[in-house]
Protein backbone atom coordinates (compact mmCIF):
# COMPACT_ATOMS: atom_id res chain seq x y z
CA UNK A 1 0.00 0.00 0.00
CA UNK A 2 1.17 3.61 -0.74
CA UNK A 3 0.48 6.44 1.50
CA UNK A 4 0.63 9.68 -0.70
CA UNK A 5 0.97 12.66 1.53
CA UNK A 6 0.16 15.67 -0.46
CA UNK A 7 -1.76 19.22 -1.24
CA UNK A 8 -1.42 21.95 -3.64
CA UNK A 9 -2.07 21.38 -7.71
CA UNK A 10 0.76 18.73 -7.77
CA UNK A 11 -0.68 16.19 -5.17
CA UNK A 12 -4.18 14.73 -6.76
CA UNK A 13 -2.90 14.30 -10.75
CA UNK A 14 -0.03 12.65 -9.01
CA UNK A 15 -2.13 10.50 -6.61
CA UNK A 16 -5.12 9.63 -9.39
CA UNK A 17 -2.09 8.54 -11.74
CA UNK A 18 -0.78 5.86 -8.94
CA UNK A 19 -4.09 4.92 -8.94
CA UNK A 20 -5.01 4.27 -12.41
CA UNK A 21 -1.66 1.95 -12.74
CA UNK A 22 -3.50 -0.12 -9.86
CA UNK A 23 -1.80 0.87 -6.88
CA UNK A 24 -3.90 0.81 -3.68
CA UNK A 25 -3.50 4.20 -2.61
CA UNK A 26 -4.38 6.06 0.70
CA UNK A 27 -4.20 9.81 0.50
CA UNK A 28 -3.62 12.48 2.75
CA UNK A 29 -3.83 16.11 2.97
CA UNK A 30 -4.16 19.07 5.66
CA UNK A 31 -7.88 18.74 7.22
CA UNK A 32 -9.01 15.69 5.55
CA UNK A 33 -9.53 14.85 9.38
CA UNK A 34 -7.02 12.05 9.24
CA UNK A 35 -3.78 12.11 10.65
CA UNK A 36 -0.52 11.69 9.21
CA UNK A 37 0.91 9.10 11.48
CA UNK A 38 -2.93 6.67 10.74
CA UNK A 39 -2.28 8.01 7.14
CA UNK A 40 1.25 6.17 6.82
CA UNK A 41 0.20 3.28 9.18
CA UNK A 42 1.00 -0.19 7.26
CA UNK A 43 2.30 1.55 3.74
CA UNK A 44 5.55 0.39 2.37
CA UNK A 45 5.64 3.27 0.36
CA UNK A 46 4.81 6.87 1.59
CA UNK A 47 5.73 9.72 -0.93
CA UNK A 48 5.19 13.37 0.31
CA UNK A 49 4.40 16.20 -1.93
CA UNK A 50 4.41 19.41 0.23
CA UNK A 51 5.13 23.09 -0.57
CA UNK A 52 7.76 23.86 1.29
CA UNK A 53 11.01 22.66 3.52
CA UNK A 54 8.70 23.14 7.19
CA UNK A 55 5.88 21.79 5.80
CA UNK A 56 7.88 18.69 4.71
CA UNK A 57 9.40 18.30 8.15
CA UNK A 58 6.14 19.82 10.37
CA UNK A 59 4.05 16.37 8.46
CA UNK A 60 6.84 13.81 8.64
CA UNK A 61 7.37 14.68 12.31
CA UNK A 62 3.66 14.16 12.54
CA UNK A 63 4.02 10.69 10.78
CA UNK A 64 6.94 9.32 12.53
CA UNK A 65 4.27 7.14 14.75
CA UNK A 66 2.84 5.59 12.10
CA UNK A 67 6.21 4.63 9.77
CA UNK A 68 7.25 1.09 10.40
CA UNK A 69 10.27 -0.57 9.55
CA UNK A 70 11.37 -1.16 6.25
CA UNK A 71 9.11 1.78 4.95
CA UNK A 72 10.46 3.88 2.29
CA UNK A 73 9.82 7.54 2.20
CA UNK A 74 9.90 9.23 -0.91
CA UNK A 75 10.29 12.61 -0.44
CA UNK A 76 8.85 14.24 -3.79
CA UNK A 77 8.94 18.01 -2.70
CA UNK A 78 11.08 20.73 -4.02
CA UNK A 79 13.25 21.63 -0.03
CA UNK A 80 16.73 21.83 -1.49
CA UNK A 81 19.49 18.97 -0.65
CA UNK A 82 20.02 21.24 2.98
CA UNK A 83 16.23 19.67 3.46
CA UNK A 84 16.94 15.99 2.57
CA UNK A 85 19.90 15.67 5.00
CA UNK A 86 17.77 17.10 7.49
CA UNK A 87 15.28 14.49 6.56
CA UNK A 88 17.35 12.02 6.80
CA UNK A 89 18.82 12.75 10.60
CA UNK A 90 14.76 13.37 11.51
CA UNK A 91 13.76 9.47 9.87
CA UNK A 92 14.57 6.39 11.99
CA UNK A 93 17.42 4.56 10.72
CA UNK A 94 14.91 1.53 9.40
CA UNK A 95 13.35 3.70 7.17
CA UNK A 96 14.35 4.16 3.84
CA UNK A 97 14.46 7.78 2.30
CA UNK A 98 14.50 8.64 -1.60
CA UNK A 99 14.45 12.40 -2.56
CA UNK A 100 12.54 12.41 -5.82
CA UNK A 101 11.21 16.52 -7.15
CA UNK A 102 10.27 16.60 -10.53
CA UNK A 103 10.04 18.58 -13.09
CA UNK A 104 6.88 19.47 -14.78
CA UNK A 105 3.51 20.92 -14.38
CA UNK A 106 0.00 20.15 -13.66
CA UNK A 107 -0.34 19.01 -17.54
CA UNK A 108 2.57 16.33 -16.99
CA UNK A 109 1.59 15.23 -13.93
CA UNK A 110 -2.18 14.25 -15.04
CA UNK A 111 -0.44 12.94 -18.13
CA UNK A 112 2.32 11.27 -16.73
CA UNK A 113 5.02 12.82 -18.52
CA UNK A 114 7.02 14.31 -15.38
CA UNK A 115 10.60 14.11 -14.83
CA UNK A 116 11.73 12.76 -11.71
CA UNK A 117 15.34 13.62 -10.52
CA UNK A 118 15.45 10.67 -8.21
CA UNK A 119 18.84 10.89 -5.26
CA UNK A 120 19.52 6.97 -3.21
CA UNK A 121 18.61 4.31 -3.13
CA UNK A 122 15.44 3.86 -6.10
CA UNK A 123 15.32 -0.12 -6.06
CA UNK A 124 12.49 -0.28 -4.24
CA UNK A 125 10.59 2.10 -5.67
CA UNK A 126 11.33 2.70 -9.15
CA UNK A 127 8.88 1.08 -10.97
CA UNK A 128 6.48 3.60 -8.93
CA UNK A 129 8.32 6.29 -9.61
CA UNK A 130 7.88 5.52 -13.31
CA UNK A 131 4.15 5.96 -12.96
CA UNK A 132 5.08 9.96 -12.80
CA UNK A 133 6.90 9.96 -16.25
CA UNK A 134 10.65 9.40 -16.60
CA UNK A 135 13.05 8.77 -14.01
CA UNK A 136 16.33 9.89 -13.77
CA UNK A 137 19.00 8.36 -11.39
CA UNK A 138 21.81 11.02 -10.15
CA UNK A 139 23.46 9.57 -7.40
CA UNK A 140 23.42 9.20 -3.75
CA UNK A 141 20.69 10.80 -1.64
CA UNK A 142 20.20 14.52 -1.84
CA UNK A 143 21.35 14.73 -5.72
CA UNK A 144 17.87 15.37 -7.32
CA UNK A 145 17.01 17.71 -4.35
CA UNK A 146 20.19 19.56 -5.88
CA UNK A 147 19.92 18.79 -9.14
CA UNK A 148 16.25 20.41 -8.99
CA UNK A 149 17.41 23.36 -7.71
CA UNK A 150 20.10 23.82 -10.02
CA UNK A 151 17.44 23.20 -12.70
CA UNK A 152 14.92 26.23 -11.10
CA UNK A 153 18.48 28.92 -10.70
CA UNK A 154 18.22 28.76 -14.40
CA UNK A 155 14.80 28.45 -15.39
CA UNK A 156 13.03 30.85 -13.44
CA UNK A 157 15.59 33.92 -13.96
CA UNK A 158 15.43 33.80 -17.37
CA UNK A 159 11.64 34.26 -17.19
CA UNK A 160 12.41 37.55 -14.95
CA UNK A 161 15.16 38.38 -17.58
CA UNK A 162 12.56 37.82 -20.32
CA UNK A 163 10.09 40.41 -18.23
CA UNK A 164 12.75 42.72 -17.98
CA UNK A 165 12.98 42.42 -21.85
CA UNK A 166 9.54 42.72 -22.82
CA UNK A 167 9.56 46.10 -20.55
CA UNK A 168 12.76 47.55 -22.16
CA UNK A 169 10.80 46.74 -25.39
CA UNK A 170 7.16 48.17 -24.64
CA UNK A 171 9.12 51.56 -23.09
CA UNK A 172 10.66 52.13 -26.61
CA UNK A 173 7.75 51.07 -28.73
CA UNK A 174 8.56 47.35 -29.79
CA UNK A 175 5.39 45.32 -30.45
CA UNK A 176 5.51 42.47 -27.74
CA UNK A 177 4.32 39.92 -30.44
CA UNK A 178 6.71 41.36 -33.12
CA UNK A 179 9.74 40.93 -29.98
CA UNK A 180 8.23 36.86 -29.58
CA UNK A 181 8.65 36.39 -32.83
CA UNK A 182 11.90 37.49 -33.27
CA UNK A 183 12.69 35.50 -30.17
CA UNK A 184 11.09 32.91 -31.43
CA UNK A 185 14.59 32.22 -33.47
CA UNK A 186 16.77 32.18 -30.43
CA UNK A 187 17.54 30.02 -27.63
CA UNK A 188 14.82 31.73 -25.33
CA UNK A 189 12.26 31.26 -28.26
CA UNK A 190 10.38 28.32 -25.95
CA UNK A 191 10.50 30.62 -23.07
CA UNK A 192 9.53 33.97 -24.38
CA UNK A 193 6.24 31.97 -26.15
CA UNK A 194 5.13 31.36 -22.36
CA UNK A 195 5.34 34.66 -21.65
CA UNK A 196 3.56 36.35 -24.72
CA UNK A 197 0.39 36.07 -22.58
CA UNK A 198 0.74 36.05 -19.23
CA UNK A 199 -1.23 32.15 -18.30
CA UNK A 200 -4.71 32.56 -15.93
CA UNK A 201 -4.24 29.14 -15.28
CA UNK A 202 -1.56 28.72 -12.43
CA UNK A 203 0.80 25.89 -13.64
CA UNK A 204 3.52 27.22 -11.77
CA UNK A 205 2.92 29.46 -9.43
CA UNK A 206 5.03 32.96 -9.36
CA UNK A 207 4.88 32.31 -4.69
CA UNK A 208 6.86 28.65 -5.64
CA UNK A 209 9.11 30.18 -8.22
CA UNK A 210 9.84 32.74 -5.57
CA UNK A 211 10.53 30.09 -2.68
CA UNK A 212 12.86 27.67 -5.06
CA UNK A 213 15.17 30.82 -5.43
CA UNK A 214 14.67 31.70 -1.71
CA UNK A 215 16.05 27.74 -0.87
CA UNK A 216 18.89 28.59 -4.18
CA UNK A 217 20.52 31.32 -2.15
CA UNK A 218 24.24 30.97 -2.01
CA UNK A 219 27.14 33.87 -1.88
CA UNK A 220 27.67 34.87 -5.03
CA UNK A 221 24.38 34.02 -6.85
CA UNK A 222 23.63 37.79 -8.20
CA UNK A 223 21.38 36.64 -10.72
CA UNK A 224 19.59 34.61 -9.03
CA UNK A 225 19.34 36.83 -6.02
CA UNK A 226 18.02 39.94 -8.27
CA UNK A 227 15.10 37.20 -9.96
CA UNK A 228 14.70 36.59 -5.97
CA UNK A 229 13.73 40.03 -5.08
CA UNK A 230 11.49 40.95 -8.77
CA UNK A 231 9.63 37.39 -7.40
CA UNK A 232 9.30 38.81 -4.11
CA UNK A 233 8.19 42.28 -5.11
CA UNK A 234 5.62 40.50 -7.34
CA UNK A 235 4.48 38.17 -4.31
CA UNK A 236 4.16 41.15 -2.08
CA UNK A 237 1.87 42.83 -4.82
CA UNK A 238 -0.27 40.22 -4.49
CA UNK A 239 0.69 38.01 -7.01
CA UNK A 240 1.82 35.09 -5.45
CA UNK A 241 -1.23 32.50 -6.23
CA UNK A 242 -1.04 33.84 -10.56
CA UNK A 243 1.33 31.51 -12.60
CA UNK A 244 4.90 33.08 -12.72
CA UNK A 245 4.33 34.11 -15.81
CA UNK A 246 2.35 37.20 -14.28
CA UNK A 247 5.58 38.38 -13.47
CA UNK A 248 5.84 40.32 -16.89
CA UNK A 249 2.95 42.15 -16.01
CA UNK A 250 4.28 43.00 -12.60
CA UNK A 251 7.49 43.96 -14.18
CA UNK A 252 6.16 46.08 -17.19
CA UNK A 253 5.97 49.30 -15.84
CA UNK A 254 4.49 51.86 -13.31
CA UNK A 255 0.82 51.06 -14.25
CA UNK A 256 1.03 46.80 -14.27
CA UNK A 257 2.90 47.36 -10.98
CA UNK A 258 1.09 50.56 -9.60
CA UNK A 259 -0.11 47.94 -6.39
CA UNK A 260 3.75 46.91 -5.46
CA UNK A 261 4.18 47.30 -1.72
CA UNK A 262 7.41 49.25 -0.61
CA UNK A 263 7.75 47.45 2.03
CA UNK A 264 8.79 44.00 1.16
CA UNK A 265 7.54 41.54 3.77
CA UNK A 266 9.98 38.18 3.76
CA UNK A 267 9.38 34.83 5.19
CA UNK A 268 12.42 32.46 4.09
CA UNK A 269 11.83 28.23 3.74
CA UNK A 270 15.13 27.74 5.19
CA UNK A 271 14.47 29.34 8.73
CA UNK A 272 11.70 28.03 11.19
CA UNK A 273 8.71 29.55 9.99
CA UNK A 274 6.92 32.24 12.13
CA UNK A 275 4.20 32.20 14.37
CA UNK A 276 2.03 34.52 11.84
CA UNK A 277 1.84 37.55 13.70
CA UNK A 278 5.39 38.63 11.93
CA UNK A 279 7.61 37.94 8.69
CA UNK A 280 11.11 37.06 9.66
CA UNK A 281 12.41 40.48 7.51
CA UNK A 282 11.09 43.04 5.66
CA UNK A 283 13.09 44.76 2.89
CA UNK A 284 12.17 48.87 2.12
CA UNK A 285 14.34 49.90 -0.62
CA UNK A 286 17.99 49.51 0.33
CA UNK A 287 17.26 48.28 3.92
CA UNK A 288 16.39 45.25 5.70
CA UNK A 289 14.77 45.26 8.84
CA UNK A 290 15.57 41.92 10.54
CA UNK A 291 13.03 40.57 13.28
CA UNK A 292 13.93 40.08 16.78
CA UNK A 293 15.05 36.24 16.12
CA UNK A 294 15.51 33.82 19.11
CA UNK A 295 16.55 30.35 19.97
CA UNK A 296 13.47 28.24 18.17
CA UNK A 297 13.89 25.16 16.06
CA UNK A 298 11.16 24.04 13.11
CA UNK A 299 8.49 22.88 15.97
CA UNK A 300 8.94 25.99 18.27
CA UNK A 301 11.06 24.37 20.79
CA UNK A 302 13.92 25.93 22.52
CA UNK A 303 17.45 24.74 20.86
CA UNK A 304 20.49 25.07 23.71
CA UNK A 305 18.13 25.64 26.96
CA UNK A 306 20.42 27.11 29.56
CA UNK A 307 23.37 27.89 27.23
CA UNK A 308 24.18 31.56 26.50
CA UNK A 309 27.04 30.02 23.35
CA UNK A 310 24.41 27.77 22.10
CA UNK A 311 21.57 29.84 21.91
CA UNK A 312 24.10 32.46 20.26
CA UNK A 313 25.34 30.30 17.80
CA UNK A 314 21.55 29.36 16.63
CA UNK A 315 20.31 32.60 16.20
CA UNK A 316 23.33 34.08 14.25
CA UNK A 317 23.22 30.95 11.91
CA UNK A 318 19.65 31.77 11.43
CA UNK A 319 20.50 35.61 10.89
CA UNK A 320 23.13 34.56 8.84
CA UNK A 321 20.63 32.74 6.45
CA UNK A 322 18.57 35.84 6.27
CA UNK A 323 21.48 37.84 5.27
CA UNK A 324 22.59 35.43 2.46
CA UNK A 325 18.85 35.33 1.23
CA UNK A 326 19.26 38.94 0.65
CA UNK A 327 22.75 39.26 -1.17
CA UNK A 328 24.42 40.48 2.30
CA UNK A 329 26.80 39.59 5.09
CA UNK A 330 27.15 40.53 8.74
CA UNK A 331 29.81 43.42 6.87
CA UNK A 332 26.22 44.79 5.78
CA UNK A 333 25.06 45.41 9.47
CA UNK A 334 24.13 49.39 10.26
CA UNK A 335 22.89 47.91 13.49
CA UNK A 336 22.57 45.36 16.35
CA UNK A 337 20.50 45.19 19.19
CA UNK A 338 20.28 42.52 21.93
CA UNK A 339 18.24 41.78 24.68
CA UNK A 340 19.95 39.30 27.25
CA UNK A 341 17.94 38.04 30.61
CA UNK A 342 21.11 37.88 32.28
CA UNK A 343 23.61 41.03 31.69
CA UNK A 344 26.48 38.52 33.42
CA UNK A 345 25.83 36.29 29.91
CA UNK A 346 27.39 39.02 27.89
CA UNK A 347 31.05 37.78 28.09
CA UNK A 348 29.71 33.95 25.99
CA UNK A 349 27.46 36.03 24.05
CA UNK A 350 30.34 38.38 22.74
CA UNK A 351 32.46 35.04 22.11
CA UNK A 352 30.14 33.81 19.42
CA UNK A 353 29.24 37.42 18.31
CA UNK A 354 32.65 37.80 17.58
CA UNK A 355 33.24 35.15 15.01
CA UNK A 356 29.97 36.29 12.94
CA UNK A 357 31.28 39.82 13.05
CA UNK A 358 34.42 40.37 12.39
CA UNK A 359 35.17 43.77 11.28
CA UNK A 360 34.83 47.21 12.10
CA UNK A 361 31.68 46.99 14.56
CA UNK A 362 27.71 48.02 13.53
CA UNK A 363 26.12 50.63 15.48
CA UNK A 364 24.68 48.56 19.04
CA UNK A 365 22.57 48.21 21.96
CA UNK A 366 22.70 45.75 24.69
CA UNK A 367 20.02 45.66 27.21
CA UNK A 368 19.28 43.30 29.97
CA UNK A 369 15.78 42.64 30.25
CA UNK A 370 13.11 40.39 33.16
CA UNK A 371 11.82 38.16 30.55
CA UNK A 372 11.75 37.16 26.76
CA UNK A 373 8.64 36.07 25.56
CA UNK A 374 9.05 32.98 26.61
CA UNK A 375 10.20 30.94 29.65
CA UNK A 376 14.27 29.85 28.71
CA UNK A 377 15.11 32.17 26.35
CA UNK A 378 18.44 33.83 27.24
CA UNK A 379 18.47 36.68 24.27
CA UNK A 380 17.00 37.92 21.43
CA UNK A 381 18.52 39.61 18.30
CA UNK A 382 17.12 42.31 15.79
CA UNK A 383 19.53 44.07 13.50
CA UNK A 384 18.89 46.76 10.31
CA UNK A 385 21.28 45.94 7.25
CA UNK A 386 22.34 48.21 4.44
CA UNK A 387 21.37 46.07 1.35
CA UNK A 388 22.56 46.26 -2.13
CA UNK A 389 21.58 48.02 -4.40
CA UNK A 390 18.98 46.45 -6.64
Amino acid sequence: MIAFLGQGRMGAPMARRLVEAGHEVRTWRRGNGVTAAAAVDGAGLVITMLSDPAAVREVVTAALPGLRPGTTLVEMSTIGPEAVRELRALLPAEVGLVDAPVLGSVGPAASGALTVLAGGDVAGCREVLSTFGRVRELGPLGTGAAMKIAVMSALVPVQVLLAETFAYGGAHGVDRDALVDVLADTPLGVAAERLRAPSWETRYSLAHAAKDLELAAWHGAWMSAAARTRLQDARAAGLGERDVTAIAEHVAGPAAGSGARRAVPLNLATVPATNGMYSHAVRAGDTLYVSGQAAFDERGNIVGAGSMTAQAEHVFQVVARILADQGATFDDVVFIRTYLTDMDDRVAYGRVRRKYITGTPPASTTVEVSKLFMPGLLLEVDLIVALPSR
